[in-house]
């Protein structure tokens, strides 16, 4: 599945995942999770392709898979945060 046309045809709104991790809240935006699965490759892609391929056709909740994303990328980038310091 072509991830940029699926995006596009979709045409998604733009939310907010309100993250909250060890008392800090970060804020994801859909088209920042967007951005984040259009740079994967290989496997990883393949597998985030497959879940929205499926939820498309059993016409589930997409945002609620992106919210799900957006909990790893809030959670990666607070352990990068917290490394920093």
């Amino acid at each position: 599945m072509n991830l940029e046309v699926f995006f596009e045809e979709k045409d998604l709104d733009i939310q907010c995942y309100d993250i909250e991790i060890d008392g800090w809240t970060h804020i994801i935006t859909t088209d920042v999770v967007i951005e984040k699965i259009l740079s994967t490759k290989g496997d990883e892609r393949a597998k985030i392709s497959n879940i929205l391929l499926q939820l498309d056709i059993c016409n589930g909740d997409i945002h609620h898979f992106l919210r799900h994303l957006a909990k790893a990328i809030a959670v990666q980038y607070h352990s990068n945060s917290m490394l920093a310091k």
